[in-house]
């Protein structure tokens, strides 16, 4: 099992920045994959980045160039960070890691963006 347990989220005026992180706990597998999925209301929880231990990154086509994916391998952490934030930014933030073949997921934290 993988406990996953984020920080961060919140409140902020467009164009406005914030940073989520995420620590894993618990069965973590060298070799896994780590990152951030979001969720808005009345729609299908999205990728928005992820990256490898390696260092290879996936991210999402809508977020590219505002958001940055980091990880720290030797603390099991992952991070976001939200710059240029935009009202359809606004979601459920859930920290996601895939451990082997299975996939865990953190509580989720709120991100809204006013206009």
């Amino acid at each position: 099992q993988v406990q996953l347990v984020e920080s961060g989220g919140g409140l902020v005026q467009a164009g406005g920045s914030l940073r989520l992180s995420c620590v894993a706990s618990g069965n973590i597998f060298v070799g896994n994959i780590m990152g951030w999925y979001r969720q808005a209301p009345g729609s299908q929880r999205e990728l928005v980045a992820t990256m490898t231990s390696g260092g290879s990154t996936n991210v999402a086509d809508s977020v590219g160039g505002r958001f940055t994916i980091s990880r720290n391998n030797d603390k099991n952490t992952v991070s976001l960070q939200m710059n240029s934030l935009k009202p359809e930014d606004t979601a459920v933030y859930y920290c996601y890691t895939k451990q082997g073949a299975s996939n865990y997921w953190g509580q989720g934290t709120q991100v809204t963006v006013s206009s």
